[in-house]
């Protein structure tokens, strides 16, 4: 089976000449002949085990076999259910005096202690069958037990339906990795990368290349960790996105290349950064002649509009404090006012200033939104984006506490697709309107048909940009790139404002015959929290690091003392609060006797 499968690789592989295929071919088949004539044992030498746990059925009785796993727990100091990640099994503990050594083993380690067992398949008792769990027909008489490791008191066990904190989860993330939501989401994840990659490989001809990690500072986009060298003043940067190495790749001739590419972002504490593209309504004109302060600030200002959300049985379902968190969320992570408004339910939560707007515009206010009765207004004012992101940042909230309630909003099953195309090339930048940026990144294409447009309209411009979204989430991104030298230095020297030498090898790669070319990056974290429902990323990536980008497991970022600084010439500048901490590291370490 192995050869043909070989046999079929081979022959869709495109090689230069048939003489390389043909070396290739023989060198492979003579690496085979003599693995064939080698016999290879059934299970290693260093596996203790017969069985996994979650194996055995019927079809096993009478078998000797030999299990190891973790004690999940034990009953009446009769049975035990052992535990490894193929599924359960139950141990009856013997009871007989002769078996005494074996019964204090299994009685007394604590639960999640890893043990060994071996013994003989039964059929469990008529009437004590579990249809519940896959080896429910069987369970293991045991003859003799080993204890392998024995388990401290746990900070929490390891059951999924235990509520746990998301900081006590990092950080004794070795355990949570034991329970069996991230047993599936990450086997899961496993699969899901190996699928992609029998698609793209075998099928489509892909190539797989790794990229660097160590590269250099790349101008725009996200905030870079910085990474020092002992080359005085000189450092690395690890990459948000292997966008340049994509180009170089296209360059040089692989025309279909992949990876599944780590990218770094030193953006810890700052919103989720999908756009959201949401039911937003623009209510600006309703609000020109209003006299409620924050709404005229807003509209006075460039790009400044009034916008907001109909939730519907808004009303009905969400509590006080419910409005209330949503209001923080928008403050904390968009420094966003969002007011509440209840134009048609009969609550006494409308602010002072929503009692004006409901004097005012109530009226138009349903009209536009078709507000209908328990509907809730959520209504915000300021720059355009950040208006649109809040709002949709908090539609999906709402969605969250909805379907909390009971309501059913959203199809689980369902995956519902969508393109998002025809962005803008250029925003203004927020800290400077009068400069621009790029919407997406400095190497996207302007659209063909607004390239006239760029030496005299450069906001008017659009790109060939393109996002995919996956039940209201961006799962992925990417553009036709630029691939006329003269072009790029265009848009990163006089529109960006860039430094062009920081570039000169994409630059001079783009001379030497760079062929058109795009690309789209998937967001594999996120498209696996959807797929798997996880509430978070986190849920879906063995050891994330906390909402502020520390990993609470090992304490890292950590502090080095001054002697491991010095080959890198950098020198600590300590905050005024740092002293004590400071003064630690500077002292000698004394191991404990």
């Amino acid at each position: 089976m192995f050869s043909s499968w070989l046999s079929r690789l081979c022959r869709g592989l495109s090689t230069p000449t048939g003489r390389v295929t043909h070396l290739i071919q023989g060198s492979l088949s003579r690496r085979l002949m003599l693995s064939s004539q080698r016999r290879i044992p059934e299970l290693s030498s260093f596996v203790a085990r017969t069985n996994t746990c979650g194996e055995l059925r019927s079809s096993h009785l009478g078998q000797e076999v030999t299990l190891c796993g973790w004690i999940q727990y034990r009953r009446q100091n009769i049975f035990l259910v052992l535990r490894d990640f193929h599924g359960l099994v139950q141990v009856v503990i013997p009871q007989d005096e002769s078996a005494a050594s074996v019964k204090k083993i299994l009685c007394e380690a604590p639960v999640e202690s890893v043990v060994q067992v071996s013994g003989t398949v039964i059929s469990r008792p008529p009437g004590q069958e579990n249809p519940k769990m896959p080896t429910g027909e069987i369970e293991i008489k045991v003859k003799s037990a080993q204890l392998l490791n024995t388990c401290k008191k746990l900070p929490f066990e390891i059951k999924d339906f235990v509520k746990k904190t998301e900081a006590l989860r990092l950080q004794y993330r070795y355990l949570d990795l034991r329970s069996f939501q991230m047993q599936y989401n990450l086997r899961l994840r496993s699969r899901m990368v190996m699928k992609m990659r029998e698609y793209l490989c075998n099928l489509h001809g892909f190539v797989d290349i790794e990229t660097p990690t160590l590269f250099k500072r790349t101008p725009g986009g996200a905030k870079e960790y910085v990474i020092p060298s002992r080359e005085p003043g000189k450092f690395y940067c690890l990459p948000q996105s292997p966008q340049q190495f994509k180009q170089l790749l296209m360059v040089g001739g692989l025309d279909r290349y992949f990876q599944v590419a780590r990218c770094y972002r030193d953006e810890g504490s700052r919103p989720d950064r999908q756009p959201e593209f949401t039911q937003i309504v623009d209510i600006s004109d309703v609000f020109r002649n209003t006299k409620v302060g924050f709404l005229q600030d807003a509209l006075s200002k460039p790009q400044g509009t009034v916008k907001a959300i109909c939730i519907s049985e808004g009303a009905k379902y969400l509590k006080r404090k419910d409005i209330e968190s949503l209001r923080k969320l928008a403050a904390d992570h968009f420094n966003q006012e969002v007011l509440p408004v209840f134009p048609k339910a009969n609550r006494n939560w409308n602010s002072p200033v929503a009692k004006s707007i409901m004097e005012e515009q109530r009226s138009e206010l349903i009209r536009l939104m078709e507000i209908q009765e328990d509907g809730v207004v959520l209504l915000t004012a300021g720059e355009h984006r950040k208006a649109c992101s809040v709002l949709g940042k908090l539609r999906l909230e709402c969605a969250d506490l909805l379907e909390a309630r009971g309501l059913v909003l959203r199809d689980p099953a369902l995956f519902s697709f969508l393109w998002v195309v025809d962005f803008p090339l250029f925003l203004p930048k927020e800290e400077n309107p009068g400069e621009l940026e790029s919407a997406h990144h400095p190497f996207t294409a302007p659209h063909p048909s607004d390239i006239h447009l760029l030496h005299t309209e450069p906001k008017q411009v659009r790109s060939q940009h393109y996002d995919l979204v996956l039940n209201g989430n961006e799962i992925g991104g990417g553009s036709i790139r630029i691939h006329d030298a003269e072009l790029q230095r265009y848009i990163l020297a006089t529109l960006l404002k860039e430094d062009v030498k920081l570039l000169s090898h994409l630059l001079q790669a783009l001379d030497f015959g760079a062929p058109p070319h795009g690309g789209i990056a998937l967001g594999l974290d996120r498209l696996i929290c959807l797929v798997t429902g996880a509430p978070s990323i986190r849920d879906v990536i063995a050891f994330p690091k906390s909402f502020r980008g520390h990993d609470l497991m090992s304490n890292a970022p950590d502090s080095l003392p001054p002697e491991e600084l010095k080959p890198y010439h950098i020198q600590v500048s300590w905050p005024a609060d740092s002293e004590a901490e400071k003064s630690s590291l500077n002292q000698p370490y004394h191991p404990e006797s």
